[in-house]
């Protein structure tokens, strides 16, 4: 009836066993497995398949939530920021957080794509396998090119993996300025292979993400101005030390610097003797990106106040050893062995 030979079940078929007990037909119980117990284990692939599938995509939606909030928290500190300084502040933080979200959501659209792509191969494999096609050939030349991919693109594979970090993490985007070890400077373009770069002399720097071993970040949520003020041995250390926290503390309070400088400045005391000359350093916590400007503006106005203090900003000095031929030298002169100390 169904063009199948009338040959006994097997011991081990249990469905074709149960086909023959309830029908008593010999064909129809050869015929089960293909009419009834194929289709079941495919279904149940698929379904397998979509369990699995919906699992993994869990996961990725929690990881991505996870990437939206960030490894670090917003901004630090408002501590004086107040009126158009906080609402700049406000839109400078719900940029990023935007930025934030969006990458994340880019990549876990990626990893979904890619985790429902190896399912599909794994799980067709499987399937084709049930139907009775000879699936080694595939799964032997699925491993000779794994292989091959392995060795010929290994530092590809090394350069997407951090990139997918990188971006989840969000260890950096487009207008940071980043220091990555052979290149630093502001970031123009990320993907997920290489980051670009432009330095400071206007050179385009291309890193692959898989070179990167550490990412030095001077624009997330807040900088620092160091500000190394070097005075004469003579100088009284503290008329010095007070004068620079007047001209800290009115940097500070100046309208143009609202939300710029977003804590009251320190002055951490003496820092370096050195040979010529002793160093006081000025801290000033500064929005992302804004240490450079703030610093030259503290240095503008100190070389300014201490010409008017009259603080000494001493200069190198030298102690240069003359020496004249002693043939020649009459026997009144300075020193024996005709050298005359000179300092400049």
């Amino acid at each position: 009836m169904f063009g199948f030979e009338d040959t006994r079940c097997d011991p081990s078929d249990t469905l074709c066993n149960a086909v023959l007990d309830w029908t008593d037909n010999q064909r129809l119980a050869n015929a089960s497995d293909i009419l009834i117990g194929k289709p079941l284990a495919i279904i149940s692939l698929l379904l397998l398949m979509m369990v699995v599938r919906w699992v993994l995509h869990r996961l990725v939606d929690r990881l991505v939530l996870r990437a939206e909030d960030g490894v670090l928290p917003d901004r630090m500190s408002r501590f004086g920021l107040r009126g158009k300084a906080a609402q700049q502040a406000t839109a400078q933080d719900l940029a990023a957080s935007t930025r934030r979200v969006q990458r994340a959501k880019t990549m876990g659209d990626l990893l979904k794509s890619v985790l429902t792509g190896l399912l599909i191969a794994v799980f067709g494999t499987m399937v084709l396998s049930e139907i009775g096609v000879n699936i080694a050939p595939i799964i032997a030349s699925a491993g000779i090119i794994g292989i091959a991919l392995g060795f010929g693109a290994q530092s590809l594979v090394k350069d997407f993996l951090s990139g997918i970090f990188m971006i989840f993490e969000d260890q950096y985007g487009v207008g940071d300025v980043v220091d990555v070890g052979e290149a630093s400077g502001t970031v123009e373009a990320v993907s997920l292979r290489v980051t670009r770069l432009r330095d400071l002399n206007g050179t385009v720097w291309y890193v692959p993400n898989g070179e990167i071993l550490r990412v030095g970040n001077m624009s997330q949520n807040w900088s620092r101005a160091v500000v190394d003020v070097a005075v004469a041995y003579g100088e009284d250390v503290a008329r010095v030390t007070r004068v620079l926290k007047e001209l800290a503390h009115d940097l500070w309070e100046d309208d143009d610097f609202h939300g710029i400088i977003i804590e009251e400045p320190e002055v951490t005391g003496v820092e370096v003797l050195g040979p010529e000359s002793l160093t006081l350093r000025v801290l000033l916590k500064t929005a992302p990106m804004e240490q450079w400007g703030v610093a030259r503006e503290l240095r503008q106005r100190v070389k300014a106040r201490f010409d008017h203090e009259g603080i000494e900003i001493p200069l190198p000095q030298r102690v240069v050893w003359h020496r004249e031929d002693t043939a020649h030298q009459t026997p009144t002169g300075p020193t024996p062995g005709g050298e005359e100390p000179v300092e400049s």
